[in-house]
């Protein structure tokens, strides 16, 4: 099985961590969230992945120069140009030469789907496309799906208003796909496959969804990206990880947070759910909750900084400086 994995995004809202690294290749616990996704692939039996890049495309392949990662050969395809979902998962497919049926995964969608078995209903309904579903409280931000008795979906709504979405199962960002899909994809112009492709599937029936009541997590902004973090630590998602990397320096207290490799922690500092990347100094006496401190980034003695503050790389908080909910640097807009 192949997967065209969707990884062209600017990664807006998790600014400033992604001013100049793609958000797949953020860490995720000292390990880019992209080796997390395509393990988890390689485990489904997915033995090559297309990574439809556009932002950054060079970051990747750096990263991997040999072609695979996590166990699973890559192709490198990099739009010309921003075609939306789509128009990359067309661009991505006919790049490759894929002509058989195929997986199409969002790469900031961290999940334990079972995904062998949403293949076996793809097959068993001779579905064109078949999407796994996510249960969530408030379905107002994402795309709700209702189905009927048999999986088959009977709407595809794109962020219905607050209270009015028919169901609270959500698209989870991951299909198998019939090659005869990407004839329904325009070329060469952004097309939204959310939008338009799975709607006119919907139209004529050949759309199906399976509930993957499993671990899933979007973790494209800032508090969600911490939650995909601690969940690694806390037990959430099964095995318990290690969050401080053998090569930080710890001479404070970390209380459940992630502390990447070179980081140093000064004494009487104290870091709790939060993750520090690599490279990164918390001065002494300092205090870190519910934060996100980027690489080589420095914390100045004293300073506390908690709700959801984010420090870019390489910025430096002073020495006493108080911030909450703060982005450090400010994003226009």
């Amino acid at each position: 099985m192949q997967a065209v994995v969707l990884v062209g995004g600017f990664g807006t809202r998790l600014r400033p961590l992604t001013r100049t690294t793609p958000k797949q290749m953020l860490p995720v616990v000292n390990r880019p969230m992209i080796e997390r996704v395509l393990a988890h692939l390689s485990g489904h039996g997915v033995t090559r992945a297309v990574l439809a890049l556009g932002y950054r495309a060079d970051a990747f392949q750096r990263a991997y120069p040999d072609g695979t990662c996590a166990g699973v050969a890559l192709h490198y395809a990099i739009e010309p140009e921003p075609r939306d979902t789509a128009g990359a998962i067309r661009f991505a497919a006919l790049d490759a030469g894929i002509d058989e049926r195929f997986l199409v995964l969002n790469a900031d969608v961290l999940t334990d789907l079972d995904v062998g078995e949403l293949i076996a209903v793809h097959q068993r309904t001779g579905a064109e496309g078949t999407l796994a579903l996510h249960r969530v409280a408030d379905p107002s931000a994402f795309g709700v799906v209702p189905t009927d008795a048999d999986g088959r979906v009977t709407a595809f709504i794109e962020k219905p208003p607050p209270g009015e979405a028919p169901t609270h199962l959500i698209n989870a960002g991951v299909y198998v796909l019939e090659p005869s899909v990407l004839d329904r994809i325009a070329p060469d112009v952004p097309v939204n496959v959310e939008r338009t492709t799975f709607p006119a599937m919907v139209g004529d029936g050949t759309l199906f969804a399976v509930d993957g009541d499993t671990y899933w997590i979007d973790a494209g902004t800032p508090a969600t990206y911490l939650a995909a973090n601690l969940d690694l630590l806390n037990g959430r998602r099964g095995h318990v990880e290690a969050g401080v990397h053998p090569d930080a320096q710890v001479d404070g207290a970390v209380v459940g947070s992630v502390v990447g490799a070179g980081a140093q922690i000064g004494s009487a500092a104290m870091v709790s759910g939060s993750v520090v990347f690599a490279g990164a100094a918390i001065g002494a006496g300092a205090m870190v909750r519910d934060a996100i401190i980027g690489a080589r980034a420095q914390v100045g003695a004293g300073a506390s900084l908690d709700g959801g503050t984010v420090i870019g790389d390489d910025e430096v908080v002073p020495e006493g400086a108080q911030l909450t909910g703060a982005r450090i640097p400010e994003e226009d807009g």
